[in-house]
Protein backbone atom coordinates (compact mmCIF):
# COMPACT_ATOMS: atom_id res chain seq x y z
CA UNK A 1 0.00 0.00 0.00
CA UNK A 2 1.16 3.55 -0.55
CA UNK A 3 1.92 5.54 2.11
CA UNK A 4 -0.85 7.86 0.89
CA UNK A 5 -3.91 5.35 0.80
CA UNK A 6 -1.88 3.68 4.58
CA UNK A 7 -1.92 7.02 6.09
CA UNK A 8 -5.61 7.68 4.81
CA UNK A 9 -6.99 4.39 6.23
CA UNK A 10 -5.12 5.44 9.41
CA UNK A 11 -6.99 7.89 10.29
CA UNK A 12 -10.00 7.25 8.30
CA UNK A 13 -11.80 7.43 5.04
CA UNK A 14 -13.03 10.85 3.48
CA UNK A 15 -16.35 11.58 2.44
CA UNK A 16 -17.77 10.44 -0.87
CA UNK A 17 -17.01 12.78 -3.33
CA UNK A 18 -21.24 12.95 -3.78
CA UNK A 19 -21.76 13.43 0.22
CA UNK A 20 -18.55 16.76 -0.18
CA UNK A 21 -20.81 18.49 -3.51
CA UNK A 22 -23.97 18.13 -0.75
CA UNK A 23 -21.70 19.39 2.03
CA UNK A 24 -20.67 22.09 0.49
CA UNK A 25 -24.18 23.45 -0.85
CA UNK A 26 -23.19 25.02 -3.70
CA UNK A 27 -23.69 23.88 -7.56
CA UNK A 28 -23.37 20.01 -8.12
CA UNK A 29 -19.92 19.89 -10.40
CA UNK A 30 -19.93 17.61 -13.07
CA UNK A 31 -16.58 15.25 -11.93
CA UNK A 32 -18.25 15.56 -8.33
CA UNK A 33 -21.81 15.27 -8.66
CA UNK A 34 -22.34 12.87 -11.39
CA UNK A 35 -21.16 9.94 -8.85
CA UNK A 36 -24.32 10.60 -6.80
CA UNK A 37 -26.22 10.29 -9.86
CA UNK A 38 -24.98 7.57 -11.38
CA UNK A 39 -25.15 5.51 -7.40
CA UNK A 40 -28.66 6.62 -7.82
CA UNK A 41 -29.63 5.55 -11.15
CA UNK A 42 -31.74 2.10 -11.37
CA UNK A 43 -31.30 -0.41 -13.91
CA UNK A 44 -33.57 -0.47 -16.52
CA UNK A 45 -36.82 -3.20 -16.72
CA UNK A 46 -36.88 -5.42 -19.47
CA UNK A 47 -39.67 -5.99 -21.42
CA UNK A 48 -42.42 -7.78 -20.06
CA UNK A 49 -43.28 -11.15 -22.24
CA UNK A 50 -45.63 -10.67 -24.64
CA UNK A 51 -45.81 -6.76 -25.44
CA UNK A 52 -44.83 -5.92 -28.51
CA UNK A 53 -41.16 -5.55 -29.44
CA UNK A 54 -40.11 -1.65 -30.45
CA UNK A 55 -41.12 -1.06 -34.49
CA UNK A 56 -38.20 -0.69 -36.73
CA UNK A 57 -37.47 1.48 -40.23
CA UNK A 58 -36.96 -0.22 -43.47
CA UNK A 59 -32.99 -0.82 -42.58
CA UNK A 60 -33.60 -2.06 -38.99
CA UNK A 61 -33.01 1.01 -37.18
CA UNK A 62 -35.00 1.10 -34.11
CA UNK A 63 -37.65 3.63 -33.45
CA UNK A 64 -35.76 5.00 -30.51
CA UNK A 65 -33.03 6.34 -32.91
CA UNK A 66 -36.09 8.38 -34.24
CA UNK A 67 -36.71 10.79 -31.55
CA UNK A 68 -33.08 12.84 -32.37
CA UNK A 69 -34.58 14.88 -35.46
CA UNK A 70 -36.63 18.06 -34.44
CA UNK A 71 -39.89 19.87 -35.55
CA UNK A 72 -41.14 16.77 -36.24
CA UNK A 73 -44.60 17.85 -37.27
CA UNK A 74 -46.98 15.23 -39.16
CA UNK A 75 -46.02 15.77 -42.75
CA UNK A 76 -49.90 14.47 -43.70
CA UNK A 77 -51.07 17.52 -42.17
CA UNK A 78 -48.72 19.51 -45.07
CA UNK A 79 -49.78 19.93 -48.38
CA UNK A 80 -47.66 18.12 -50.80
CA UNK A 81 -47.46 20.84 -53.34
CA UNK A 82 -46.09 23.82 -52.70
CA UNK A 83 -48.56 27.13 -53.23
CA UNK A 84 -48.09 30.06 -55.14
CA UNK A 85 -48.14 32.25 -51.68
CA UNK A 86 -45.65 29.76 -49.36
CA UNK A 87 -42.52 32.13 -48.33
CA UNK A 88 -39.15 30.97 -48.16
CA UNK A 89 -39.39 29.70 -44.84
CA UNK A 90 -42.78 28.02 -45.19
CA UNK A 91 -40.97 26.63 -47.75
CA UNK A 92 -37.76 25.53 -45.79
CA UNK A 93 -40.13 23.64 -43.45
CA UNK A 94 -41.81 21.74 -45.89
CA UNK A 95 -38.43 20.53 -47.04
CA UNK A 96 -37.35 19.65 -43.68
CA UNK A 97 -41.13 17.79 -42.57
CA UNK A 98 -40.51 15.83 -46.29
CA UNK A 99 -36.94 14.57 -44.78
CA UNK A 100 -38.21 13.77 -41.49
CA UNK A 101 -40.62 11.20 -43.15
CA UNK A 102 -37.80 10.04 -45.04
CA UNK A 103 -35.79 9.61 -41.84
CA UNK A 104 -38.69 7.95 -39.99
CA UNK A 105 -38.62 5.86 -42.91
CA UNK A 106 -34.73 4.62 -42.54
CA UNK A 107 -34.36 6.40 -46.11
CA UNK A 108 -31.52 8.57 -44.67
CA UNK A 109 -29.90 9.59 -48.21
CA UNK A 110 -33.28 10.81 -49.25
CA UNK A 111 -33.74 12.78 -45.87
CA UNK A 112 -30.85 14.33 -46.57
CA UNK A 113 -31.56 15.67 -49.61
CA UNK A 114 -34.52 17.15 -48.26
CA UNK A 115 -32.51 18.95 -45.37
CA UNK A 116 -30.35 20.25 -47.86
CA UNK A 117 -32.95 21.83 -49.93
CA UNK A 118 -34.33 23.00 -46.30
CA UNK A 119 -30.72 24.76 -45.77
CA UNK A 120 -30.71 26.09 -49.47
CA UNK A 121 -33.94 27.64 -48.88
CA UNK A 122 -34.58 28.93 -45.10
CA UNK A 123 -33.42 32.77 -44.94
CA UNK A 124 -30.61 33.58 -43.40
CA UNK A 125 -31.93 35.54 -40.37
CA UNK A 126 -33.81 32.62 -39.19
CA UNK A 127 -31.24 31.32 -37.35
CA UNK A 128 -33.21 28.86 -34.73
CA UNK A 129 -34.61 26.88 -37.52
CA UNK A 130 -31.54 26.85 -39.86
CA UNK A 131 -30.00 25.30 -36.76
CA UNK A 132 -32.78 23.12 -36.42
CA UNK A 133 -32.17 21.34 -40.40
CA UNK A 134 -28.44 21.27 -39.92
CA UNK A 135 -28.90 19.07 -36.50
CA UNK A 136 -31.62 16.90 -38.36
CA UNK A 137 -29.27 16.33 -40.80
CA UNK A 138 -26.51 15.86 -38.68
CA UNK A 139 -28.87 12.99 -37.26
CA UNK A 140 -29.18 11.32 -40.56
CA UNK A 141 -25.13 11.19 -41.34
CA UNK A 142 -25.40 9.68 -37.86
CA UNK A 143 -27.50 6.82 -38.97
CA UNK A 144 -24.75 6.62 -42.09
CA UNK A 145 -21.92 6.52 -39.85
CA UNK A 146 -20.54 9.33 -41.11
CA UNK A 147 -19.26 11.24 -38.50
CA UNK A 148 -17.32 13.96 -39.96
CA UNK A 149 -19.93 15.19 -41.46
CA UNK A 150 -22.11 15.08 -38.29
CA UNK A 151 -19.36 16.94 -36.50
CA UNK A 152 -19.43 19.61 -39.09
CA UNK A 153 -23.64 19.91 -39.04
CA UNK A 154 -23.42 20.44 -35.33
CA UNK A 155 -21.06 22.82 -35.47
CA UNK A 156 -23.15 24.83 -37.74
CA UNK A 157 -25.98 24.24 -35.59
CA UNK A 158 -23.97 25.30 -32.74
CA UNK A 159 -23.04 28.32 -34.07
CA UNK A 160 -26.67 29.43 -35.09
CA UNK A 161 -27.96 28.59 -31.42
CA UNK A 162 -25.02 28.20 -28.78
CA UNK A 163 -27.37 26.44 -26.23
CA UNK A 164 -28.50 23.73 -28.71
CA UNK A 165 -28.54 20.04 -26.28
CA UNK A 166 -29.27 17.83 -29.01
CA UNK A 167 -26.60 19.24 -31.57
CA UNK A 168 -24.39 19.52 -28.19
CA UNK A 169 -24.83 15.66 -27.51
CA UNK A 170 -24.95 14.26 -31.32
CA UNK A 171 -21.41 16.29 -31.50
CA UNK A 172 -19.95 14.88 -28.24
CA UNK A 173 -20.98 11.27 -29.63
CA UNK A 174 -19.10 12.33 -33.21
CA UNK A 175 -16.02 13.06 -31.62
CA UNK A 176 -15.81 10.29 -28.95
CA UNK A 177 -15.44 7.85 -32.04
CA UNK A 178 -12.59 9.67 -33.15
CA UNK A 179 -11.24 9.39 -29.31
CA UNK A 180 -11.11 13.36 -29.29
CA UNK A 181 -12.43 12.91 -25.62
CA UNK A 182 -11.20 16.63 -23.95
CA UNK A 183 -13.43 17.98 -27.04
CA UNK A 184 -16.28 15.36 -26.06
CA UNK A 185 -16.13 16.30 -22.42
CA UNK A 186 -16.71 20.25 -23.13
CA UNK A 187 -19.54 19.59 -24.85
CA UNK A 188 -21.16 16.61 -23.07
CA UNK A 189 -20.42 18.91 -19.57
CA UNK A 190 -22.10 21.80 -21.07
CA UNK A 191 -25.18 18.92 -22.20
CA UNK A 192 -25.25 18.00 -18.15
CA UNK A 193 -25.29 22.08 -17.36
CA UNK A 194 -27.90 22.81 -19.94
CA UNK A 195 -29.79 19.84 -18.52
CA UNK A 196 -29.87 20.87 -14.96
CA UNK A 197 -27.91 17.57 -14.13
CA UNK A 198 -30.50 15.73 -14.43
CA UNK A 199 -30.35 13.59 -17.81
CA UNK A 200 -29.32 10.14 -16.23
CA UNK A 201 -27.58 9.26 -20.09
CA UNK A 202 -25.81 12.41 -20.73
CA UNK A 203 -24.17 12.04 -16.64
CA UNK A 204 -23.15 8.05 -17.76
CA UNK A 205 -21.81 9.96 -20.86
CA UNK A 206 -19.63 11.87 -19.01
CA UNK A 207 -18.85 9.60 -16.05
CA UNK A 208 -17.39 7.25 -18.79
CA UNK A 209 -15.31 10.12 -20.53
CA UNK A 210 -13.84 11.13 -17.83
CA UNK A 211 -12.32 8.00 -16.46
CA UNK A 212 -11.27 7.17 -20.44
CA UNK A 213 -9.54 10.28 -20.35
CA UNK A 214 -8.38 10.44 -16.86
CA UNK A 215 -6.54 7.01 -17.38
CA UNK A 216 -5.02 8.24 -20.61
CA UNK A 217 -3.53 11.48 -18.73
CA UNK A 218 -2.60 9.27 -16.07
CA UNK A 219 -0.93 7.33 -18.16
CA UNK A 220 0.99 9.91 -20.25
CA UNK A 221 1.80 11.65 -16.56
CA UNK A 222 3.55 7.97 -15.39
CA UNK A 223 5.78 8.13 -18.39
CA UNK A 224 7.04 11.36 -17.37
CA UNK A 225 6.60 11.76 -13.62
CA UNK A 226 9.49 12.67 -11.34
CA UNK A 227 9.55 10.50 -8.08
CA UNK A 228 8.65 12.29 -4.57
CA UNK A 229 9.12 11.12 -1.52
CA UNK A 230 5.74 11.69 1.35
CA UNK A 231 6.96 14.18 3.88
CA UNK A 232 8.47 12.79 6.90
CA UNK A 233 4.86 12.85 9.35
CA UNK A 234 3.30 10.90 6.27
CA UNK A 235 6.27 8.32 6.67
CA UNK A 236 5.63 7.68 10.26
CA UNK A 237 1.71 7.54 9.78
CA UNK A 238 2.61 4.91 7.41
CA UNK A 239 5.16 2.80 9.27
CA UNK A 240 2.99 3.02 12.05
CA UNK A 241 -0.05 0.87 10.66
CA UNK A 242 2.25 -2.01 11.16
CA UNK A 243 2.84 -3.37 15.03
CA UNK A 244 6.18 -5.00 13.88
CA UNK A 245 7.83 -2.96 11.38
CA UNK A 246 11.42 -4.74 11.04
CA UNK A 247 12.76 -2.95 8.92
CA UNK A 248 16.89 -2.28 9.21
CA UNK A 249 17.95 -3.49 12.74
CA UNK A 250 21.38 -4.03 13.71
CA UNK A 251 22.75 -7.11 13.76
CA UNK A 252 25.42 -7.95 16.37
CA UNK A 253 27.30 -10.70 14.46
CA UNK A 254 27.91 -8.49 11.52
CA UNK A 255 31.29 -6.64 10.88
CA UNK A 256 32.07 -3.45 11.68
CA UNK A 257 32.15 -2.12 8.49
CA UNK A 258 28.48 -3.49 7.92
CA UNK A 259 27.89 -2.47 11.59
CA UNK A 260 28.44 1.17 10.79
CA UNK A 261 26.87 0.87 7.05
CA UNK A 262 23.45 -0.46 9.29
CA UNK A 263 24.23 2.56 11.38
CA UNK A 264 24.26 4.61 8.64
CA UNK A 265 20.61 3.47 7.70
CA UNK A 266 19.22 4.05 11.78
CA UNK A 267 20.41 7.22 11.89
CA UNK A 268 18.99 8.48 8.72
CA UNK A 269 15.45 7.19 9.73
CA UNK A 270 15.83 8.70 13.30
CA UNK A 271 16.73 12.01 11.54
CA UNK A 272 14.14 11.53 9.05
CA UNK A 273 16.85 11.60 5.97
CA UNK A 274 14.61 9.89 4.67
CA UNK A 275 15.30 10.21 0.75
CA UNK A 276 19.21 9.25 1.82
CA UNK A 277 17.33 5.59 2.63
CA UNK A 278 17.49 4.18 -0.60
CA UNK A 279 21.20 5.23 -1.27
CA UNK A 280 22.34 3.84 1.65
CA UNK A 281 20.49 0.66 1.31
CA UNK A 282 21.77 0.13 -1.93
CA UNK A 283 25.47 0.96 -0.64
CA UNK A 284 24.87 -2.19 1.91
CA UNK A 285 23.11 -4.37 -0.82
CA UNK A 286 26.03 -3.88 -3.78
CA UNK A 287 28.54 -5.31 -1.36
CA UNK A 288 30.43 -8.09 -2.59
CA UNK A 289 29.42 -10.60 0.55
CA UNK A 290 26.90 -12.82 -0.37
CA UNK A 291 23.54 -11.21 -0.70
CA UNK A 292 21.26 -14.16 0.33
CA UNK A 293 22.23 -13.55 4.56
CA UNK A 294 19.78 -12.56 6.74
CA UNK A 295 21.22 -8.69 7.73
CA UNK A 296 20.61 -8.09 3.60
CA UNK A 297 17.54 -9.47 3.89
CA UNK A 298 16.47 -6.61 6.40
CA UNK A 299 18.62 -3.80 4.10
CA UNK A 300 16.11 -5.43 1.26
CA UNK A 301 12.78 -4.66 2.99
CA UNK A 302 14.02 -1.11 4.28
CA UNK A 303 14.78 -0.39 0.30
CA UNK A 304 11.51 -1.56 -0.51
CA UNK A 305 9.71 -0.25 1.74
CA UNK A 306 11.14 3.28 0.38
CA UNK A 307 10.59 2.37 -2.96
CA UNK A 308 6.98 1.78 -2.22
CA UNK A 309 6.47 4.92 -0.91
CA UNK A 310 8.39 6.61 -3.43
CA UNK A 311 5.87 4.86 -5.68
CA UNK A 312 8.33 2.80 -7.38
CA UNK A 313 6.24 0.14 -7.54
CA UNK A 314 8.20 -2.39 -9.83
CA UNK A 315 11.63 -1.95 -7.89
CA UNK A 316 10.02 -2.36 -4.82
CA UNK A 317 8.61 -5.39 -6.00
CA UNK A 318 11.86 -6.88 -7.28
CA UNK A 319 12.90 -5.96 -3.26
CA UNK A 320 9.97 -7.85 -1.92
CA UNK A 321 10.53 -11.19 -4.44
CA UNK A 322 14.27 -11.22 -3.33
CA UNK A 323 13.00 -11.16 0.29
CA UNK A 324 10.24 -13.48 -0.17
CA UNK A 325 12.34 -16.43 -1.75
CA UNK A 326 14.76 -15.78 0.95
CA UNK A 327 16.23 -19.28 2.69
CA UNK A 328 17.64 -17.06 5.52
CA UNK A 329 15.35 -14.24 6.12
CA UNK A 330 13.33 -14.73 9.09
CA UNK A 331 9.53 -15.63 9.15
CA UNK A 332 8.81 -12.08 10.37
CA UNK A 333 10.44 -10.48 7.22
CA UNK A 334 8.68 -12.82 5.13
CA UNK A 335 5.72 -12.04 6.46
CA UNK A 336 6.14 -8.28 6.59
CA UNK A 337 7.42 -8.46 2.42
CA UNK A 338 4.42 -10.33 1.78
CA UNK A 339 2.24 -7.59 3.59
CA UNK A 340 3.46 -4.87 1.47
CA UNK A 341 3.69 -6.82 -1.92
CA UNK A 342 -0.30 -7.81 -1.16
CA UNK A 343 -0.80 -4.14 -0.55
CA UNK A 344 1.15 -2.63 -4.11
CA UNK A 345 -0.97 -5.25 -5.43
CA UNK A 346 -3.57 -3.62 -4.47
CA UNK A 347 -2.83 -0.59 -5.51
CA UNK A 348 -1.44 -1.48 -8.99
CA UNK A 349 -5.27 -3.10 -9.27
CA UNK A 350 -4.50 -6.51 -9.42
CA UNK A 351 -6.81 -7.91 -6.80
CA UNK A 352 -6.34 -11.70 -6.96
CA UNK A 353 -2.06 -11.55 -6.25
CA UNK A 354 -2.65 -8.95 -3.50
CA UNK A 355 -4.94 -11.79 -1.85
CA UNK A 356 -3.01 -14.92 -2.37
CA UNK A 357 -0.36 -12.95 -0.74
CA UNK A 358 -2.00 -11.95 2.19
CA UNK A 359 -3.05 -16.30 2.20
CA UNK A 360 0.71 -16.73 2.16
CA UNK A 361 1.62 -14.87 4.83
CA UNK A 362 -1.13 -16.94 6.98
CA UNK A 363 0.27 -19.78 6.05
CA UNK A 364 4.01 -18.29 7.46
CA UNK A 365 2.25 -16.89 10.99
CA UNK A 366 -1.09 -17.06 11.54
CA UNK A 367 -1.21 -15.29 14.99
CA UNK A 368 0.55 -11.87 12.90
CA UNK A 369 -2.08 -8.92 13.87
CA UNK A 370 -0.27 -7.26 10.87
CA UNK A 371 -1.75 -9.61 8.72
CA UNK A 372 -5.53 -9.32 9.48
CA UNK A 373 -5.17 -5.35 10.21
CA UNK A 374 -3.48 -4.31 6.49
CA UNK A 375 -5.96 -6.92 4.91
CA UNK A 376 -8.73 -5.43 6.85
CA UNK A 377 -7.63 -2.06 5.50
CA UNK A 378 -7.99 -3.38 1.75
CA UNK A 379 -11.54 -4.82 2.47
CA UNK A 380 -12.95 -1.61 4.18
CA UNK A 381 -11.65 0.43 0.96
CA UNK A 382 -13.20 -2.68 -1.20
CA UNK A 383 -16.45 -1.97 0.77
CA UNK A 384 -16.34 -5.46 2.04
CA UNK A 385 -17.73 -4.59 5.18
CA UNK A 386 -18.17 -8.18 6.74
CA UNK A 387 -14.41 -9.25 5.64
CA UNK A 388 -12.96 -6.46 7.32
CA UNK A 389 -14.73 -6.73 10.45
CA UNK A 390 -13.65 -10.29 10.76
CA UNK A 391 -9.85 -9.14 9.71
CA UNK A 392 -9.93 -6.41 12.29
CA UNK A 393 -11.54 -8.51 15.27
CA UNK A 394 -8.18 -10.86 14.79
CA UNK A 395 -5.61 -8.25 14.54
CA UNK A 396 -7.43 -6.95 17.91
CA UNK A 397 -7.26 -10.46 19.07
CA UNK A 398 -3.48 -11.31 18.28
CA UNK A 399 -2.53 -7.38 19.25
CA UNK A 400 -4.54 -6.23 21.40
CA UNK A 401 -2.79 -2.89 22.58
CA UNK A 402 -2.37 -1.99 19.17
CA UNK A 403 -4.69 1.19 19.64
CA UNK A 404 -4.76 2.26 15.32
CA UNK A 405 -6.32 -1.48 15.02
CA UNK A 406 -8.58 -1.48 17.72
CA UNK A 407 -9.74 1.94 16.28
CA UNK A 408 -9.77 0.45 12.76
CA UNK A 409 -11.49 -2.30 14.50
CA UNK A 410 -14.29 -0.02 15.99
CA UNK A 411 -15.00 1.71 12.97
CA UNK A 412 -15.53 -1.34 10.71
CA UNK A 413 -17.47 -2.50 13.55
CA UNK A 414 -20.11 0.39 13.22
CA UNK A 415 -20.05 0.35 9.30
CA UNK A 416 -21.05 -3.15 9.45
CA UNK A 417 -24.16 -1.49 12.02
CA UNK A 418 -25.13 0.53 9.63
CA UNK A 419 -25.26 -1.25 6.54
CA UNK A 420 -27.19 -3.94 8.64
CA UNK A 421 -28.94 -1.46 10.15
CA UNK A 422 -28.44 -2.43 12.85
CA UNK A 423 -29.68 -0.06 15.62
CA UNK A 424 -28.19 -1.78 18.56
CA UNK A 425 -25.18 -2.80 16.91
CA UNK A 426 -24.19 0.76 16.23
CA UNK A 427 -24.93 1.48 20.34
CA UNK A 428 -22.69 -0.90 20.61
CA UNK A 429 -19.78 0.67 18.46
CA UNK A 430 -20.38 4.23 19.84
CA UNK A 431 -19.85 2.39 23.13
CA UNK A 432 -16.44 0.89 22.42
CA UNK A 433 -15.23 3.86 20.66
CA UNK A 434 -15.57 5.50 23.95
CA UNK A 435 -13.93 2.64 25.75
CA UNK A 436 -10.89 2.76 23.09
CA UNK A 437 -10.35 6.79 24.00
CA UNK A 438 -10.09 5.80 27.73
CA UNK A 439 -7.65 2.52 26.27
CA UNK A 440 -5.95 4.52 24.21
CA UNK A 441 -6.12 7.83 25.52
CA UNK A 442 -2.69 8.73 23.32
CA UNK A 443 -4.05 7.27 20.13
CA UNK A 444 -4.84 9.76 17.54
CA UNK A 445 -6.33 7.61 14.99
CA UNK A 446 -8.63 6.62 17.67
CA UNK A 447 -9.79 10.02 17.98
CA UNK A 448 -9.86 10.56 14.21
CA UNK A 449 -12.32 7.39 13.25
CA UNK A 450 -14.73 8.37 16.52
CA UNK A 451 -14.85 11.96 15.04
CA UNK A 452 -16.03 10.64 11.67
CA UNK A 453 -18.70 8.24 13.43
CA UNK A 454 -20.35 11.22 15.40
CA UNK A 455 -19.93 13.33 11.96
CA UNK A 456 -22.10 10.78 10.37
CA UNK A 457 -24.64 10.89 13.55
CA UNK A 458 -24.49 14.76 13.16
CA UNK A 459 -22.88 15.27 16.71
CA UNK A 460 -20.72 17.64 15.18
CA UNK A 461 -19.57 19.46 18.59
CA UNK A 462 -18.83 16.55 19.80
CA UNK A 463 -16.93 15.26 16.73
CA UNK A 464 -14.86 18.68 16.80
CA UNK A 465 -13.47 18.33 20.14
CA UNK A 466 -12.73 14.60 19.24
CA UNK A 467 -10.04 16.56 16.24
CA UNK A 468 -8.94 18.92 18.31
CA UNK A 469 -7.81 16.53 20.87
CA UNK A 470 -6.17 14.39 17.83
CA UNK A 471 -4.52 17.22 16.90
CA UNK A 472 -3.14 17.74 20.32
CA UNK A 473 -2.07 14.15 20.23
CA UNK A 474 -0.54 14.48 16.88
CA UNK A 475 0.49 18.81 15.71
CA UNK A 476 2.28 17.63 12.47
CA UNK A 477 -0.61 15.99 11.62
CA UNK A 478 -2.37 17.83 8.57
CA UNK A 479 -4.42 14.79 7.44
CA UNK A 480 -6.89 15.53 10.77
CA UNK A 481 -6.76 19.42 9.64
CA UNK A 482 -8.41 18.21 6.62
CA UNK A 483 -10.50 16.07 8.23
CA UNK A 484 -11.75 18.83 10.16
CA UNK A 485 -12.31 20.90 7.50
CA UNK A 486 -14.30 18.47 5.96
CA UNK A 487 -16.37 18.27 9.34
CA UNK A 488 -16.76 22.08 8.97
CA UNK A 489 -18.66 21.27 5.13
CA UNK A 490 -20.63 19.27 6.85
CA UNK A 491 -21.93 21.86 9.53
CA UNK A 492 -22.44 24.02 6.79
CA UNK A 493 -19.12 26.41 7.98
CA UNK A 494 -17.61 26.50 4.29
CA UNK A 495 -14.92 29.80 5.10
CA UNK A 496 -13.97 27.64 8.26
CA UNK A 497 -14.00 24.36 6.62
CA UNK A 498 -11.46 25.91 3.50
CA UNK A 499 -9.44 27.78 6.45
CA UNK A 500 -8.72 24.44 8.27
CA UNK A 501 -7.31 22.54 5.14
CA UNK A 502 -5.36 25.81 3.92
CA UNK A 503 -3.61 25.30 7.52
CA UNK A 504 -3.39 22.03 6.65
CA UNK A 505 -1.44 22.43 3.64
CA UNK A 506 0.68 25.29 5.41
CA UNK A 507 2.03 22.53 7.71
CA UNK A 508 2.54 19.80 5.49
CA UNK A 509 2.72 20.55 1.24
CA UNK A 510 3.26 17.34 0.66
CA UNK A 511 -0.57 16.61 2.16
CA UNK A 512 -2.11 15.46 -1.33
CA UNK A 513 -5.64 14.75 0.34
CA UNK A 514 -5.70 18.48 1.49
CA UNK A 515 -4.80 19.77 -1.85
CA UNK A 516 -7.48 16.79 -3.70
CA UNK A 517 -10.21 17.96 -0.91
CA UNK A 518 -9.73 21.70 -1.60
CA UNK A 519 -9.34 21.65 -5.05
CA UNK A 520 -13.40 19.71 -5.08
CA UNK A 521 -13.91 22.28 -2.72
CA UNK A 522 -12.94 25.21 -4.91
CA UNK A 523 -14.39 23.32 -7.68
CA UNK A 524 -18.07 23.68 -5.87
CA UNK A 525 -17.35 27.28 -5.27
CA UNK A 526 -16.97 27.47 -8.60
CA UNK A 527 -13.42 28.98 -8.58
CA UNK A 528 -12.41 26.45 -11.43
CA UNK A 529 -9.27 28.07 -12.00
CA UNK A 530 -8.14 28.17 -8.70
CA UNK A 531 -8.98 24.27 -8.66
CA UNK A 532 -7.19 23.38 -11.45
CA UNK A 533 -3.73 24.82 -9.32
CA UNK A 534 -4.54 22.65 -6.66
CA UNK A 535 -5.60 19.46 -9.09
CA UNK A 536 -2.16 19.88 -10.35
CA UNK A 537 -0.29 20.19 -6.99
CA UNK A 538 -2.16 16.86 -5.67
CA UNK A 539 -0.97 15.49 -9.25
CA UNK A 540 2.76 15.53 -8.33
CA UNK A 541 2.27 13.78 -5.34
CA UNK A 542 -0.30 10.78 -6.81
CA UNK A 543 1.74 7.49 -6.91
CA UNK A 544 -0.14 4.98 -8.99
CA UNK A 545 -1.83 5.10 -12.12
CA UNK A 546 -5.16 4.70 -10.41
CA UNK A 547 -4.55 7.89 -8.27
CA UNK A 548 -3.66 9.61 -11.05
CA UNK A 549 -6.44 8.71 -13.25
CA UNK A 550 -8.91 10.05 -10.20
CA UNK A 551 -7.28 13.44 -10.20
CA UNK A 552 -7.02 13.66 -13.13
CA UNK A 553 -10.86 13.21 -13.82
CA UNK A 554 -11.38 15.95 -11.04
CA UNK A 555 -9.00 17.61 -13.20
CA UNK A 556 -10.79 17.60 -16.30
CA UNK A 557 -14.00 18.20 -15.24
CA UNK A 558 -12.71 21.91 -14.32
CA UNK A 559 -11.22 22.34 -16.99
CA UNK A 560 -14.14 21.50 -18.99
CA UNK A 561 -16.69 23.50 -16.78
CA UNK A 562 -14.10 26.69 -17.22
CA UNK A 563 -14.23 26.10 -20.84
CA UNK A 564 -18.14 26.01 -20.96
CA UNK A 565 -18.57 28.65 -18.22
CA UNK A 566 -16.12 31.09 -21.03
CA UNK A 567 -17.84 29.96 -24.22
CA UNK A 568 -21.41 30.23 -22.96
CA UNK A 569 -20.79 32.88 -20.29
CA UNK A 570 -20.71 32.30 -16.49
CA UNK A 571 -24.31 33.39 -15.60
CA UNK A 572 -25.71 31.38 -17.35
CA UNK A 573 -24.10 28.27 -16.87
CA UNK A 574 -24.62 29.66 -13.01
CA UNK A 575 -28.10 30.40 -12.76
CA UNK A 576 -29.06 26.93 -14.38
CA UNK A 577 -26.65 25.01 -11.75
CA UNK A 578 -28.31 27.01 -9.01
CA UNK A 579 -31.90 26.14 -10.78
CA UNK A 580 -30.69 22.67 -10.80
CA UNK A 581 -30.51 22.68 -6.74
CA UNK A 582 -34.47 23.09 -6.42
CA UNK A 583 -35.27 20.40 -9.16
Amino acid sequence: MTAASAAASAVGSPLPKWQLALAVGAPVALGVGYIYYRNTTKPATKPSRGKSKPSTSENGTPASKQISIDGDENPKSKPTASPENESPLDKAQRFKNEGNSFFKAGKFDEAILHYNKAIETCPTENTNDLATFYQNRAAAYEQLKKFSAVKTDCTKALELNPLYVKALQRRARAMEHSNELEAVLEDITAVCILERFTNQKSLQMADRVLKQLGKQHAEEHMATKKPIMPSSHFIKTYLSTFHREPICPIIDESSDSEKLALINIQDALKDERYDDIIPLCTEVIDREENIDCSYKMKVLLTRATFYNLLGQYDNAIQDLNTVISSQTASNEVKVNALIKRACIHMQLENIEACFTDFDAAVKIDADCGDIYHHRGQISLLMDNIDEAKKDFQRAVDFNPNFGVAYGQKCYADYQYAVLKRDVEGIETAIKNFENALEKFPNCCECYTLYAQVLCDTQEFAKADDCLVKAFTLDPKNATVLVHRGLLYLRWNHIEKATGYIRKALELDDKCEFGYETLGTIEVQRGNLKEAIELFDKALKLSRTTVELGHIYSLKDAAKSQLSVSERLGPDVVWNLQRMSQTL
